[in-house]
Formats: structure tokens, C-alpha cells, sequence
């Protein structure tokens, strides 16, 4: 009775759908790229900060972007020697206060922040995240008269026109832009040059929540900028920005909300006539670092290598590229009958070459193979037990390959060192494994063997070292999995070689010419 195949396909299904969907979710939940060199644009913004101290204590609190939409916050801090600095959070509002026992004349202060443009997820015409946990509500206004006055004329004749708190906006934005036809419109903004604070006003009088913000707009290695005020109106469900000037609504690419209602953005004490400007620079940064500098706390994070020591990363990112080379030697074995010395002693030999290039490594294996076999040779005479043979040749192996680096280090080579990565017990049972083969089946059968060897671990190493496998491999670890798959496939294989080919070829032209005849 022959067993069902239908367990062993399904344990390969659930391998390559869990390789997969684990390196999808991680991509996902951290942005890791699947790409190797992959850059991210990141903005570096300095807000300078001048005043004049009095001579007594010193406290400046300058309001600090948080998560401003479409935007998020890479790394932060402040330079300003004999100032105290501390980022204080209060109430959803983040603050950077600097403070300092006395100060006097012209006072400059830094804070500089990284910014990570968020486009694959972001919502730029929209923030939810405070109508979630409780919905705003107007703020009182006062008028004097005739002010008051112009404003319900003036609301009255947009609420008319509008349905929607958004469409209200618009509507008072156009009749403040056409003051000189608007007696209403010209007359209150005679009384203010902030349009934005004019328009917070006449939304909040309609019992529509607004609030005024501040947005920095990015413009490349651009100096002493100030902020642009806008408005943001609630809708019952989110926030909705409009440009004050314009109308135009939602979050532009190119805009930074610095400032979001709240308190002042720029508070001094112990100084005068102060004043706020932001310069800015447009940088790139590897995709990766960012991901991994920016999701430390991610579940994938805590599972992944990225967190150990450097020298840590370096090994297992050597590991992690071991079941590729033995996904080659698999495939080369089983499905082209390549024969080789040792199993995965190719694998082995293909590391080794990571370290040292291909040629210089093949050189060096060569020779210290070569060698080795004729210190076998003699051996073989001397009658001594496996064990206690195979120990001599360690330690032959050991002195042949530093008097090899030795020579090559003094006759300049610098590559003579890299010898020393080869793996010493592989290369002495290697040598073991083709003295009998010689002795057994001749040199020929040591030339096939040994020539498959080089040539599959020249395959694993080809392989191994592109960008992408090396990437993937350390990244992504779940996709060994679908290696894992893959190698199990193929270990179910049991039909010809193709080797085989070439030697039942004769058999098919005899037949043909038999049936020709």
C-alpha cells in the first residue's frame, strides 16, 4: 500500500505560505525594503531661536512637532552651549524648554529634527486621530460692536450658500478675499492682520470647532523661514485644513504642521524682542537604517537579528546564506548528479570564498589540498590509526596554512592572509576522504569529485554573494523557509539526472536505427 503524499505537499504549501507571509508582514509592519540600496527621502529642519536676555533666568519653551501628518519624526536635539534642554509632553503637546540660571545680550538657540516622509501610508487631507477620543468643541468668541455685528451679517450670508463645515469655510474664505465688494469682510479685517486668527473666529461664532496651526513648507536648502498660519476646521469626524489665503483644503506634500492650537509656539522669559526662523535640507538615507532605527519596539524587531552586538550581526548574517548554498548543493547533486567530496563541504568551501574572492580563495584551496594530499601520501606509510592520522594532518594543515600566509604576507600579497578562513578540520577530513579515494578508485575518480566540489561551492558562492540574496537572507530570515521547501521538493525527486542524459542518448539513436533498418 503506498503512503499518501498529501501530508508532505501540505507541510511544503504551509512552509512557503508562512516564508512568505512572514516576510510580507514584516515588510509591512517595519518598511523594510526588499531591495538592497534602497534610499528614503528625509528632511532636516533647524529652528534658530533669537532673543535678547535682561540678564535674570532664562526659560524658553518653543512648541515641537510630534506625528505631523504624512510626516514622521526620526531623531531630535538641540545645540545650545550652557542651556539646559528637555522636550516636555503635556496633554498631547510636546514642548522643547530650554532653561538657564542668567543670561545676558543676544541669545541664539537650535533644535534640529529629522523628518521621514510617511508616503505609502498617509492621509494628508485628514487627521482622526483626536476626534476618536472626544470630539472638540466651539471656542466662546467676543466681538465688540460694530464687529460683531459685521461678523452675523457676514456668517449669515455664507451659511446660506454652504451645507457642510467645509463648504461654509470655503465660502467665508471667498468673501474675505473679496473684501472690496463686502462692506462685512473689509471692515473686520480692518481690525486684524491675521486672516487665519479672523476666519478661527467666525467658524468657532458659527458652532464649528477651528483652531488655528502653523505649517513649515519645504523648499530645499532654503534659510530663515517663518511659518504659514492656517485653520483647521472639524467636520464631526476629523480635522480638515484650509489654507486662509487660498482655500485651498488638505495637507500639501510639501507642508510640515509644525504647530497645532494649544498654547503660543515661541514662549520667553528673562528676554525680549524674540523671534522664531526654520532653515532646511533635503538628505537621503538608507531605507533600512531608517526602518530599523524607527521600529525598535515592532514585535518583528524583537524577533529579528538587528538588535545584537555588530559582531553578533556579522555571523548570522554568514548563517542566514547557508541553507541558499545548500539549496545549490541539492540541485546540483540530485537533480544534475554532479558528484562531490562531502556533502556540504561545497557550502563550507563557498563561505570560505565570501571571505577571501573567488580566485585568490580557489588558489589557496588548491594548494593547500594539493600539499596536503602529498603529507597524506607519506603518511599512508607510517601505518597509523584513522584517528590518530587525521589528527597529524589537522595539525600539518594547521602549519602548512600559516607558512602560506606567511610567505604571501612577505611577498607583499595581501590576500595570503585571507587563507585562514577555510575551515581546518573540513580541509584535513577532505584530504583524508581523497588519499583513499586514490587509493581506491584512482585519480581520475579524485578529479571528478574534487573538481565537482569547486565547481558547486563556485555556484553557492556566485549566489550567495549577490546583494539581494545577502539582503533577503538577513532581513527577511522567514524566507529560509521557502528554502526549506524547496529542498524537500526536490529530495522527493527520483527520475533521471542530468548527467543520465547524455549516456541513455546512445541507447535512444540504437533505437532509432533499429527501427529505420
Amino acid at each position: 500500500m503506498t503512503q499518501s503524499r498529501l501530508p508532505f505537499y501540505l507541510i511544503v504549501a504551509a512552509l512557503v505560505v508562512t516564508g512568505l507571509a512572514t516576510a510580507w508582514a514584516r515588510h509591512v509592519e517595519m518598511e523594510l525594503p526588499f531591495t538592497p540600496g534602497e534610499r528614503r527621502p528625509v528632511w532636516l529642519i533647524e529652528a534658530r531661536v533669537d532673543f535678547i536676555a535682561t540678564g535674570d533666568e532664562v526659560l524658553v519653551s518653543l512648541d515641537l512637532p510630534d506625528t505631523p501628518p504624512g510626516f514622521r519624526l526620526h531623531t531630535e536635539h538641540a545645540t545650545s552651549p550652557g542651556y539646559g534642554f528637555s522636550v516636555i509632553e503635556q496633554a498631547g503637546d510636546r514642548r522643547g524648554e530650554w532653561s538657564k540660571r542668567d543670561a545676558q545680550g543676544p541669545q541664539t538657540l537650535y533644535y534640529k529634527a529629522q523628518l521621514i516622509a510617511d508616503v505609502p501610508d498617509r492621509e494628508r487631507d485628514e487627521d482622526t486621530s483626536e476626534g476618536r477620543a472626544e470630539s472638540p468643541q466651539p471656542k466662546d468668541v467676543f466681538w465688540e460692536e460694530p464687529q460683531r455685528t459685521a461678523a452675523e451679517q457676514l456668517l449669515s450670508q455664507a451659511v446660506e450658500t454652504s451645507s457642510t463645515p467645509e463648504s461654509l469655510t470655503r465660502e467665508l474664505i471667498k468673501r474675505l478675499n473679496n473684501a472690496s465688494g463686502d462692506q462685512n469682510a473689509s471692515l473686520l479685517l480692518e481690525e486684524t492682520d491675521n486672516r487665519s486668527e479672523l476666519l478661527e473666529k467666525l467658524l468657532n461664532q458659527a458652532e464649528i470647532p477651528a483652531r488655528q496651526v502653523m505649517g513649515l513648507r519645504l523648499e530645499d536648502a532654503r534659510r530663515r523661514q517663518t511659518l504659514t498660519p492656517m485653520v483647521e476646521t472639524y467636520n464631526g469626524e476629523q480635522w480638515v485644513l484650509f489654507n486662509s489665503q487660498t482655500g485651498a483644503q488638505g495637507v500639501p506634500d510639501n507642508l510640515v504642521l509644525w504647530h497645532r492650537g494649544g498654547q503660543s509656539l515661541l514662549d520667553v522669559t528673562g528676554g525680549t524682542r524674540s523671534g522664531v526662523s526654520f532653515s532646511m535640507i533635503r538628505q537621503t538615507a538608507p531605507a533600512e537604517d531608517l526602518a530599523v532605527a524607527q521600529f525598535a519596539d515592532s514585535t518583528f524587531a524583537l524577533l529579528g537579528v538587528q538588535q545584537l552586538p555588530i559582531e553578533e550581526q556579522s555571523m548570522f548574517k554568514l548563517l542566514f546564506l547557508l541553507p541558499l548554498g545548500a539549496l545549490v548543493v541539492v540541485f546540483m547533486r540530485v537533480m544534475v548528479g554532479l558528484k562531490t567530496s562531502g556533502t556540504f563541504m561545497p557550502v563550507l568551501i563557498s563561505l570560505a570564498f565570501l571571505q577571501t574572492s573567488l580566485l585568490p580563495g580557489l588558489i589557496s584551496f588548491v594548494s593547500v589540498v594539493a600539499l596536503g594530499l602529498m603529507m597524506r601520501s607519506y603518511l599512508s606509510r607510517l601505518n597509523l590509526l584513522l584517528v590518530a592520522r587525521i589528527a597529524t594532518i589537522v595539525v600539518l594543515v594547521i602549519f602548512l596554512i600559516s607558512v602560506l600566509s606567511l610567505v604571501g604576507y612577505q611577498m607583499g600579497f595581501n590576500t595570503g592572509m585571507t587563507i585562514t578562513f577555510f575551515p581546518m578540520i573540513i580541509i584535513a577530513w577532505t584530504i583524508e576522504r581523497m588519499s583513499i579515494l586514490w587509493e581506491e578508485e584512482g585519480p581520475h575518480e579524485v578529479l571528478i569529485q574534487g573538481g565537482g566540489s569547486l565547481l558547486v561551492a563556485v555556484f553557492a558562492y556566485l549566489l550567495m554573494s549577490l546583494p539581494l540574496a545577502s539582503h533577503l537572507s538577513f532581513n527577511f530570515p522567514e524566507l529560509n523557509l521557502v528554502l526549506l521547501a524547496l529542498i524537500m521538493l526536490m529530495g522527493q525527486y527520483t527520475g533521471y539526472k542530468l548527467s543520465e542524459l547524455r549516456r541513455f542518448r546512445a541507447m535512444g539513436l540504437d533505437d532509432a536505427r533499429g527501427s529505420d533498418s
